[in-house]
């Protein structure tokens, strides 16, 4: 693969990725969308459904790795490097990219939420925004170490999943197969390890449209919640290295 086509593949899996999950975010606490509502089933299985369609739509391209934390497991795994810069900046275009799609897509009922009087009288903060959810995690307790706990256990299981049973014949992406599989690892994180943190288990997932809730010209949007951002940064890039660390001793 070249850098090119690696550039190319993330940004357009990432972006996908982004679109179909925090779409289906959007889709679920919006106003006036009709699927409010739905619960954290559908936001699961929604987010299972992106990454199956994501990795099929770019797995011969980049090897749709469409994570951070899953190239650093692969990196880890190998000891080659090289590509890591590469694969990182076409997934933090892409989630940002993706992020917009969902403004664009939603972007009626982002009005009707954050116009409704229970949102609009409140007084702004610094806090989590009434629709930050849509685009990023947040913990339902915030307790630093076991928020970062968490999201390094889960990405751990994420991405011993992608080593184990998901990689290409190359070894160096997701393959046919692996793509189906690591969908259902990521709906089994969901239902059994997303209710403390909200699973983000990938940094461009969180922290691209973090960014982009930030520049928005949302109304009454909130505070873009900088503060806990690290963490779903460290934790999943913990995780992966965690777990590359296990298939290397224990698999490889």
């Amino acid at each position: 693969m070249s850098s090119s086509d690696i550039f190319i593949g993330e940004i357009i899996g990432t972006a996908v990725l982004i679109l179909l999950g925090g779409g289906v975010v959007a889709a679920v606490v919006l106003k006036r969308s009709k699927a409010q509502n739905a619960g954290w089933v559908a936001i699961t299985f929604g987010w299972g459904f992106a990454v199956m369609t994501a990795v099929y739509m770019t797995g011969t391209l980049s090897g749709a790795h469409l994570n951070p934390a899953v190239t650093v497991g692969i990196a880890i795994k190998d000891g080659d490097w090289s590509n890591t810069p590469v694969y990182f900046a076409g997934q933090m275009v892409g989630a940002m990219l993706g992020a917009a799609l969902v403004w664009l897509a939603y972007y009626g009922q982002f009005q009707a939420h954050l116009r409704d009087p229970e949102i609009a009288d409140k007084p702004a903060d610094a806090g989590p925004g009434p629709v930050l959810g849509v685009f990023s995690t947040g913990p339902e307790i915030r307790n630093v170490w076991q928020n970062l706990t968490t999201e390094a256990i889960g990405t751990l299981v994420l991405v011993l999943a992608v080593l184990t049973q998901g990689l290409n014949d190359s070894g160096k992406g997701l393959g046919p197969l692996g793509g189906l599989i690591v969908a259902f690892v990521v709906v089994s994180i969901g239902l059994s390890l997303g209710g403390p943190t909200g699973y983000a288990i990938n940094p461009a997932r969180d922290l691209g449209p973090r960014i982009v809730h930030a520049l928005l010209p949302l109304p009454n949007k909130g505070g873009s919640d900088w503060s806990y951002a690290w963490i779903p940064i460290a934790g999943p890039l913990i995780g992966a290295a965690a777990a590359a660390g296990i298939y290397n001793i224990a698999f490889a």
